[in-house]
């Protein structure tokens, strides 16, 4: 069993191996070593469910008892469920990626009802998800499925309409506070326009779903209480979401390449960290800190991400970062093609000094 998932580990603490120190030579076995875990365990999924949907269920039942009673109770519950709800988004992750069961159509069930839970389209996400696997780091391929990230040349060559859209997209604000209600409220709602039939059908299917959930929690909880509590816990898993996923991409050093230079291994290793979290954090985010690991084959299921880690010394030695010095990032802002480096807009202003220096 993995340790994040064993049940006489404590989530407070820290027993993780400490990485390798040596550097560690390219396996050319590495694909032999990862396919040993991507093998699903029906009791281990079970359990996953488990341990996440009773605590979701739990928070829930407890705020409808709360709600009469104490607003500020009733929101510090509510962010706590938010939390757990990352957790129900990984269990759905792993579902779109086929990771969780050996059963294609157990695979679907879950993802589809976790979907509701956390109001995305179970085969349209998936499609947009693969897309991003298979051009993540790929400078030719932008655009899809990932966080907009322009090169400095691509900036300074945008009028001044279209660098002053990048800039509201790249504002923190945008991305982290108004970004996660958009994007799993509204932007979820509607296909894409290249979206074929089945993907189009799935966001109509989960919007009917939606229609009978909400409904029925209105009728529960009264339908403003609903809405707040709804609000808060998507605004708090949505806010946690994007932020995981743009810093284990968007760090000091990651890796960006045009299609001729591009490689599959590499931008898995380079572009993509591991965001070492304390172990509750990890607990909640299920492994995904791993990145990694996960970018490497998406068919190891979260619980043997970590394993899968510290198998191999090769695997350890990539970009890890830590909670608060993960912060910085947010002032990486775009793609500087010559020292291939995420920059800050700070650096514009340093190229224009060189330039009138010159």
């Amino acid at each position: 069993m993995a340790p994040s998932e064993g049940a006489k580990e404590s989530l407070f603490s820290d027993k993780r191996p400490k990485p390798n120190a040596a550097p560690a030579k390219r396996p050319e076995s590495w694909r032999k070593i990862v396919l040993k875990y991507q093998k699903p365990t029906l009791r281990q999924s079970i359990w996953q469910i488990t341990n996440t949907l009773v605590p979701y269920i739990a928070l829930w039942t407890a705020m409808y008892f709360t709600v009469s009673l104490s607003w500020p109770l009733t929101l510090a519950l509510a962010v706590i469920a938010g939390a757990v709800l990352v957790r129900i988004f990984i269990i759905f992750h792993d579902c779109g990626h086929g990771s969780y069961f050996k059963s294609k159509r157990a695979n679907d069930i879950v993802g589809y009802l976790s979907g509701v839970l956390t109001f995305t389209p179970y085969r349209h996400w998936r499609w947009q998800h693969a897309v991003h696997h298979g051009t993540s780091g790929n400078l030719d391929q932008r655009g899809d499925g990932d966080i907009w990230t322009m090169t400095v040349n691509e900036y300074l060559d945008a009028s001044p309409g279209e660098r002053l859209k990048y800039r509201i997209s790249r504002n923190p604000f945008v991305l982290f506070v108004l970004g996660p209600i958009f994007i799993f409220l509204i932007y979820q709602r509607f296909p894409a326009s290249n979206a074929n039939k089945r993907e189009r059908q799935s966001v109509h299917w989960m919007n009917a779903g939606l229609v009978v959930y909400c409904t029925a929690m209105s009728l529960i909880f009264g339908f403003w209480n609903f809405v707040w509590i709804q609000l808060t816990v998507m605004f708090i898993a949505g806010s946690a979401g994007i932020w995981i996923f743009y810093v284990q991409h968007q760090f000091e050093g990651t890796y960006w390449r045009k299609q001729e230079d591009w490689d599959y291994l590499t931008s898995a290793m380079e572009g993509s960290a591991y965001y070492k979290l304390p172990r509750i954090l990890q607990w909640l985010s299920g492994n995904i800190g791993f990145h990694h690991i996960h970018h490497l084959s998406s068919r190891i299921p979260n619980y043997n991400l970590e394993k899968c880690h510290f198998s191999e010394p090769f695997f350890q030695q990539v970009p890890e970062l830590l909670l608060i010095p993960s912060l910085k990032s947010l002032n990486l802002r775009l793609w500087d093609e010559e020292s291939h480096q995420l920059v800050g807009f700070k650096h514009l202003k340093q190229l224009k000094e060189k330039q009138l220096a010159a």
